[in-house]
């Protein structure tokens, strides 16, 4: 056998939480040079395994291997240090800072305390030539796009000479277009040496990237195979335990006719980033898509309807009667309810517990007769939600950050259910949820508007977008470039409208 043929290796990893085991004997390996997939259900433990490599977490048994040594991280610093990096999902940057600032954090150039600007300068462009990225380097973080503040991120990591670096739902705020420059980084640095895990539930991407692909579930490492001697069905039903035939359920909602919920017109906001002259119409019991390539204004017409963001002209008719919401709360008081794309930006309180969390849209529902918050009302409401979206969770007592990025998205979910909206803006719903998850949240949405409740879905996921709407409007530059039925568009059509104001 080729010696250190594997760059990464566990070895019967266990870790367990009180009487909670989240991790039962993990034996994975990543082979040299290559893009190796790791898959599973939203709680099947990735997340731990990375935390336990890391050494955010101490693993209660087994043993981890980097390029043939045992090595026991005390932290992630450490870890990057010597070769491991990951580039998290919600990247963690200090956005009021420069790229070049970002790039040097924790290890600023310079002797006696004077930081060496030019040569600062000088290896950072080295490392973005080397990956074939053009960036301005005094450019402040916030005004760049995710998809280059991801390719910042991937840049520090070849700079620290990453031996492997971790990739946790690398495209899942990126165009087509941004993905395939990504996949060219990776392809790029796989010929250097550099190996990869990489992280996501995009199943097409899995088959495109990958060289090998691991499946986990439940704490197990389930299956690992080449990419190319599995398949789609396979993956899914390794995953979730079960064989699941269709990707998405039955869209067999019947929006009304005659009665829409909401009606906009003429809509400008002149606040940046900028809405032109949009119209449409939403029609009760109808799950409305709202399609656009980054920078479409997509998630900006969500918060004007939510009462988040100003308006400058045109109207909004929600009910039948002319609305303009100065704030959120009248909008939530109103029914309407909003689940953002950043779950962790402006979704969650990441202090608080789950319970606080699944409650906190609708506080006055739980008080009691001298208006006193009860703690059972709330515990109650709670499980409720627990129990109605399946999220999986030891005590609703625990921090929401105790739970995989999908069961967060499903707290979220259930705290707006509890408010009864009639109006459901739903931005990226599945974003980072496994494919199991994201059945279950497709087959929530349809119960919702089959029981009079309307929807509005904004996705960048093509399949998505046409797997579970009535109609879908393409947003192209702050302007509706077209609204088509769901069921007579394809793929080129709505790619086409989306190019069409650039």
């Amino acid at each position: 056998m080729e010696e250190n043929k594997y760059i990464l290796e566990f070895r019967n990893v266990s870790k367990s939480f009180g009487s909670n085991q989240v991790l039962k004997g993990i034996n994975f390996q990543v082979r040299k040079g290559t893009v190796h997939a790791l898959m599973g259900e939203n709680g099947a433990g990735k997340s731990t395994m990375m935390k336990c490599l890391f050494g955010i977490y101490s693993k209660d048994s087994g043993e981890i291997y980097v390029d043939g040594e045992f090595v026991n991280y005390n932290s992630p610093k450490q870890a990057l240090e010597e070769g491991v990096s990951m580039v998290h999902q919600e990247l963690n940057q200090c956005l009021d800072r420069t790229v070049l600032d970002n790039f040097f954090l924790g290890r600023y150039p310079g002797k006696f305390g004077i930081v060496n600007k030019d040569e600062m300068y000088a290896r950072a462009s080295a490392v973005f030539k080397s990956i074939g990225v053009d960036v301005d380097l005094n450019a402040l973080m916030k005004k760049m796009s995710v998809s280059n503040r991801q390719m910042v991120e991937i840049a520090k990591a070849v700079s620290y000479k990453a031996k492997v670096i971790i990739l946790d739902e690398p495209t899942s705020s990126l165009t087509e277009k941004e993905v395939k420059k990504l996949f060219q980084i990776i392809n790029n640095l796989k010929k250097q040496g550099i190996s990869f895990v990489y992280i996501s539930h995009k199943m097409d991407e899995i088959f495109a990237i990958a060289d090998d692909v691991s499946v986990m579930r439940d704490g197990q490492m389930i299956m690992t195979k080449l990419t190319k001697d599995t398949n789609m069905n396979e993956l899914i039903s390794k995953m979730v335990g079960r064989p699941l035939e269709n990707r998405f359920p039955v869209i067999d909602n019947v929006p009304s006719e005659k009665e829409n919920i909401l009606e906009v017109s003429h809509l400008y906001s002149a606040y940046d980033p900028k809405i032109y002259d949009v119209s449409f119409n939403v029609k009760k019991n109808e799950i409305f898509g709202i399609y656009g390539l980054v920078g479409a204004r997509r998630s900006e017409l969500l918060e004007v309807l939510f009462g988040m963001r100003k308006i400058s002209s045109g109207s909004i008719k929600y009910k039948n009667r002319q609305v303009f919401y100065k704030s959120s709360a009248e909008a939530i008081k109103d029914k309407i309810a909003f689940v953002t794309e950043e779950r962790k930006f402006n979704g969650l309180f990441l202090v608080d517990s789950i319970k606080f969390n699944s409650t906190i849209a609708c506080l006055n529902k739980y008080t009691n007769k001298l208006g006193i918050l009860s703690e059972s009302l709330m515990e109650d409401a709670t499980l409720r939600q627990v129990k109605n979206m399946k999220t999986k969770v030891a005590s609703i007592n625990d921090p929401i950050t105790s739970l995989s990025g999908g069961n967060q998205q499903k707290v979220i979910l259930g705290r707006w259910l509890e408010t009864n909206p009639d109006l459901f803006l739903l931005d990226e719903p599945t974003r980072g949820i496994d494919v199991g998850a994201k059945y279950e949240i497709y087959e929530l949405i349809v119960n919702m508007v089959k029981q009079g409740k309307s929807c509005i879905v904004v996705s960048s996921e093509m399949p998505e977008i046409l797997g579970i709407t009535n109609r879908i409007m393409v947003l192209s530059n702050g302007r509706v470039a077209g609204i088509v039925n769901t069921k007579q568009t394809n793929q080129e059509e709505l790619l086409q409208l989306a190019t069409k104001y650039l």
